[in-house]
């Protein structure tokens, strides 16, 4: 019986898994979804008194402090700091526990800033990251280094997925922290339900930036079948990019049209110019995805957007606003 801990289990792609797992109903793996409540994973001890209680035979690890684009140009230290701290903690205790296998989550924000494209898994290191995020991809960047030490030390199978961006149900809508599309959900709802005496044919809703930075956007609940896939069929310490097709790339300003419209928002869309826009693009090979599941179907991105923007609705009152 495999005993899978899944760290940052309460967040955006733990939900997911949560979900596909309870579709599922696998007979051979019991699942543990630990959140921060559970343990404080910058905390050594907090973190091998989870792995006491759980002793898992696998590991996915998902945990992580994490922030859009105006928070991490803030933060760089901390960032850098408390994910080196999570990551190490996790890793070695998993090792000490004799873990079979781990899965952490790595991004494609991680990538060199000034690189070719499409970017794949074999150019991680080829470059300094983006210097608005450099403290959070570097210390990401770190997992994939720990992962081959344990290998070349003790042959362990410790691996990693490099997703594009992710959105879907339970993401974290906090406008401070957000990534662009709960951004952009959270805004839309506030504009259409703040001060009703204005026809919603007068609102305004504005897009940070100029709306031409292009995104490979991954539906949470496509990535988590992806990462239980790679949980038990892929068997190599490099790490594998789990994104969409380079042909379902979006722009920003594809992004809000696609949620106005699933918000039937009635206003105006503009850009801001005088907001950041980030890395123009990110555009990130999936053809060692593609060779070894040819067949995998993605979710539709406007059907995607449409469910992610019903259950924010449904769920206003719980989500993370």
């Amino acid at each position: 019986m495999k005993k899978v801990l899944v760290t940052g289990g309460t967040g955006l792609v733990g939900k997911a898994l949560q979900d596909v797992i309870k579709n599922e109903q696998p007979s051979d793996e019991e699942w543990f979804f630990a959140g921060s409540k559970d343990a404080d994973l910058t905390n050594l001890v907090a973190t091998q008194a989870l792995f006491e209680k759980v002793k898992p035979t696998h590991v996915i690890h998902l945990a992580a402090m994490v922030g859009g684009l105006f928070h991490n140009m803030n933060n760089n230290l901390d960032f850098l700091r408390n994910n080196l701290l999570i990551n190490d903690h996790v890793l070695q205790t998993a090792h000490e526990l004799g873990c079979t296998k781990v899965v952490s989550c790595l991004s494609t924000c991680i990538f060199p800033d000034k690189t070719s494209y499409p970017i794949d898994e074999t150019m991680v290191h080829n470059g300094p990251p983006h210097v608005s995020n450099y403290g959070y991809s570097y210390a990401k960047r770190l997992i994939d280094i720990q992962n081959h030490a344990y290998h070349d030390k003790y042959g362990h199978l410790y691996t990693s997925v490099i997703p594009c961006n992710i959105f879907g149900p339970h993401d974290n809508y906090k406008p401070d922290v957000s990534h662009v599309i709960p951004g952009m959900i959270n805004r839309m709802h506030k504009l259409r339900t703040e001060q009703p005496e204005i026809p919603e044919t007068e609102k305004v809703f504005t897009v940070y930036g100029s709306g031409k930075p292009l995104r490979q956007f991954i539906y949470s609940l496509d990535l988590a079948k992806l990462m239980i896939w790679v949980l038990r069929n892929y068997n190599s310490v490099e790490p594998i990019v789990l994104s969409v097709d380079e042909s379902a790339e979006v722009t920003i300003y594809e992004v809000a049209e696609a949620i106005a419209k699933a918000f039937n928002f009635k206003g105006k869309l503009i850009c801001d110019t005088s907001k950041a826009d980030g890395q123009y693009k990110k555009t990130a090979s999936n053809a060692k995805l593609r060779s070894l599941l040819p067949d995998f179907q993605f979710t539709d991105f406007k059907t995607a957007i449409e469910a992610s923007v019903l259950w924010y609705m449904i769920n206003y009152d719980q989500a993370r606003n």
